[in-house]
């Protein structure tokens, strides 16, 4: 598909459906988990659940479909009740969902959560040098060490939290997360991200501009930037990183419209959800007038190539299996290929935007 055109309302609220459709009832079984807590089915709490919930919640908001605020709920309720794992970067993720939750429901269980888990994640989650939340995940304490996902898994929640609570310190440690992780993982040669630095030895890894990283930061900021408000200069510096790695990606968008794994490597494959968060990140900013209206093209050429990978029943295909820190370049070209909830979700985010253009 290479026209770019947006669908129809009425097509695009079809694939909406068995998108959603596909998200709620993905299992794992389908390839040997390699996480330790599963990541593919919806029944985990995990980070790419919390996308996927959060995903759904916007749809909510945007339709105001009861169905989707229950689904939301009963899977709350189910979790809360098996009992919660146990705090860090990713896990955090689905609280996000749940503030939102709490306020409209007005549940006291559902915001005695959130309080306690925000409170963790300013006052007791492990750091870096210089204050950066160490990238603490299941299973592996990632110790002195940033990676770009944080934003997004953990930073957007803190950020909510201080809005909901009135508590100024939550919000400013929301921006400060945010420069400095852009301080230690941009690359000043394409103003895109690395996937992660560590203090103990100052170095990036394998030095990867890993795709679905960067797309963290691309359809984060937009996202952290409908909560706060933020002080002008600070605003200013997010937006001019968001507009580097936008020309960028421009640059090394493939001729199909999709971006590869590693932006910068053309041999390695093409990845489904990196695409979707870059085409709903790039398309929204566009509209919020947060990027020129240049980039709508290269927006809606990574729309339409993400809904060319979604089959007739919802599940989108070429979408990689969750990514820890690559020490080589060749780690992250062997990733396998896998429907999650992220490429599920991300899709979803990129599908209701689409409405509005």
């Amino acid at each position: 598909m290479n026209e770019t055109r947006v669908l129809t309302k009425t097509e695009a609220h079809a694939i909406i459906e068995r998108v959603i459709g596909q998200l709620k009832h993905l299992k794992g079984g389908a390839m040997e988990e390699t996480c330790p807590i599963g990541i593919i089915s919806m029944e985990n709490w995990e980070w790419p659940q919390g996308v996927g919930l959060f995903s759904l919640y916007l749809y909510y908001r945007k339709t105001n479909k009861q169905e989707v605020k229950q689904y939301l709920i009963d899977w709350f309720d189910r979790s809360i009740a098996e009992g919660l794992p146990s705090k860090n970067v990713n896990t955090m993720c689905p609280m996000l969902t749940l503030s939102f939750l709490a306020e409209e429901t007005g549940r006291e269980d559902y915001m005695t959560l959130c309080r306690e888990w925000a409170e963790y994640a300013v006052m007791e989650m492990p750091r870096t040098v210089e204050g950066g939340i160490q990238h603490v995940v299941s299973g592996q304490l990632n110790e002195g060490e940033l990676w770009d996902d944080t934003l997004y898994m953990t930073v957007l929640f803190v950020c909510r939290m201080g809005l909901l609570l009135e508590k100024e310190s939550y919000l400013d440690e929301s921006m400060y997360q945010f420069l400095l992780h852009l301080k230690y993982l941009t690359d000043r040669r394409t103003g895109l991200l690395f996937h992660g630095w560590t203090f103990n030895g100052n170095y990036h890894f394998a030095e990867a501009l890993w795709a679905r990283g960067n797309s963290w930061y691309t359809a984060g900021l937009v996202d952290y930037l409908e909560m706060i408000e933020l002080p002008k200069p600070i605003k200013r510096l997010l937006l001019s990183a968001l507009e580097q790695q936008t020309s960028k990606l421009a640059e090394l968008q493939a001729a199909d419209g999709m971006w590869h794994t590693l932006l910068d490597d053309p041999k390695s494959y093409t990845e489904t959800s990196a695409t979707a968060a870059f085409a709903y990140g790039i398309l929204k900013a566009v509209r919020k007038g947060y990027l020129p209206e240049i980039y709508s093209e290269v927006g809606m050429k990574a729309y339409n190539a993400v809904v060319s990978k979604i089959d007739p029943d919802g599940v989108v295909h070429g979408v990689s299996y969750g990514t820890g820190m690559g020490r080589t370049l060749q780690e992250y070209r062997d990733i396998p290929i896998c429907p999650m909830p992220y490429g599920q979700s991300m899709t979803l985010l990129m599908l209701v935007e689409g409405l509005e253009h």
